[in-house]
C-alpha cells in the first residue's frame, strides 16, 4: 500500500485537517504500507512556506510520521507541487496529442451564469468553446484557460465508506479546466498526475472531494497509470453544521498545543467522536493504531463539541 496525505499550505492545520491526516496515517500503518506527504501548493497566491513548515511541525507533534516527503525525499519526488510543473506540462502535451485539449475563453460571468440545475449540485461546463473554429479563436482578445474534453463514458468505483459510485462524465463534470488563464495548473490535473506518477494505491480524503473522483480516475487512467482505491471520510462540523476549515477559522492544532492539550488526547478525542473506538478514554498513539477500526466509519458528518479544548482535555 502507498497512501498519501496531501495538504494545501494555505493556512495553519486545524482539527479537521488533523482528522483526515490521522485516518490516512492509520490506514497506511495498519497495512504496513508507505505514507507519502505531498504539499499541494499550486495555488501560488495563497500557499506559503511558513504554512508548509507549520503543517510538518504539527504532524510531527501529533506523531503522524511519514516515509517520503519534502523533508525526507524518496524515489517519487519532488514532493512539492511547485517543483513538479515540468511533469504537468508533460501531461498537457499528452492530452494535446490525443486531441483532447482546447482553449476556453469564457468569462467568469458567463461561467457563473451557466448555473447548476438543482441546489447542491455543481455547475457543469456547457462546452461553449469546444466547437470554436480556428478563426474564432484567433479573433479572441484574452488569454484562455485550457480544458480537457471528456468522453461520453461512465466511470464507476467502490468507495471505502460511500460504496459504489458511478458518474457519466459529460453530466458529472463536463469538460474541466486543467490549466487556468493565469497559467497556473488546475488541481484536477496536478493531483491526477501526482497520484499516478507517485504510484499511490490508496487515497483517503474528505467526502467533499468525492464528486471529483470520477474525472480524476479517468484522467489518471488516460495518462497510463492504475487508479488508486478511494476512501472518502465524513467531515468534522460544528453544532450549526458548518465544516471546520481554514476560512472559518476552525480551531488549530497550534492553539490546542499552546492551550495545554497533548497529542494522545487530541487523537483519542477524534477516534472516539469518529466512532473508531467504543470507549471515551485517552489512548497512547500506539494503542490507537491497534484499536481503531476504520470499517466503523459512518457516512454522517461528525459534530464536534462547542468547547473543543475542554472536551479534548477531559478525555
Amino acid at each position: 500500500m502507498r497512501g498519501r496525505f496531501a495538504p494545501s499550505p494555505t493556512g495553519y492545520m486545524h482539527l479537521g485537517n488533523a482528522w483526515t491526516a490521522f485516518l490516512c496515517w492509520l490506514q497506511v500503518r495498519q497495512a504496513g504500507g508507505t505514507l507519502v506527504l505531498r504539499m499541494e501548493d499550486v495555488d501560488e497566491q495563497r500557499s506559503k512556506k511558513e504554512f508548509a513548515d507549520a503543517l510538518m511541525r504539527d504532524l510531527q507533534w501529533l506523531g503522524l510520521t511519514w516515509d517520503e516527503g519534502p523533508d525526507r525525499g524518496g524515489s517519487s519526488g519532488p514532493y512539492t507541487q511547485q517543483e513538479r510543473y515540468a511533469l504537468y506540462d508533460g501531461a498537457l502535451s499528452a492530452l494535446q496529442r490525443g486531441g483532447l485539449l482546447y482553449p476556453c475563453y469564457c468569462s467568469r460571468a458567463r461561467l457563473q451564469a451557466i448555473g447548476a440545475p438543482h441546489a447542491g449540485e455543481r455547475s457543469v461546463y456547457d462546452g461553449h468553446c469546444y466547437g470554436m473554429t480556428a478563426a474564432e479563436r484567433a479573433a479572441m482578445q484574452k488569454d484562455p484557460s485550457w480544458r480537457v474534453h471528456v468522453p461520453a463514458a461512465a466511470v464507476s468505483f467502490c468507495d471505502g465508506v460511500y460504496g459504489r459510485q458511478e458518474a457519466y462524465l459529460p453530466r458529472a463534470c463536463g469538460d474541466f479546466v486543467v490549466r487556468r488563464a493565469d497559467g497556473l495548473y488546475a488541481y484536477q490535473l496536478a493531483v491526477s498526475v501526482d497520484d499516478g506518477m507517485m504510484g499511490i494505491t490508496h487515497v483517503l480524503r474528505g467526502r467533499d472531494l468525492l464528486s471529483s473522483t470520477a474525472q480524476q480516475i479517468w484522467l489518471i487512467e488516460y495518462l497510463g497509470y492504475p487508479a488508486p482505491q478511494y476512501t472518502h471520510v465524513p467531515m468534522l462540523i460544528d453544532g450549526e453544521g458548518r465544516r471546520l476549515s481554514k476560512r472559518q477559522q476552525g480551531i488549530t492544532i497550534e492553539s490546542l498545543r499552546d492551550g495545554g492539550a497533548d497529542r494522545d488526547s487530541v487523537l483519542s478525542y477524534l477516534a472516539y467522536k469518529g466512532g473508531l473506538v467504543s470507549e471515551r478514554a485517552r489512548y497512547p498513539l500506539e494503542e490507537l493504531a491497534r484499536r481503531c477500526d476504520l470499517t466503523a466509519l459512518r457516512q454522517e458528518d461528525i459534530v464536534v463539541d462547542d468547547d473543543v479544548m475542554q472536551a479534548i482535555c477531559a478525555v
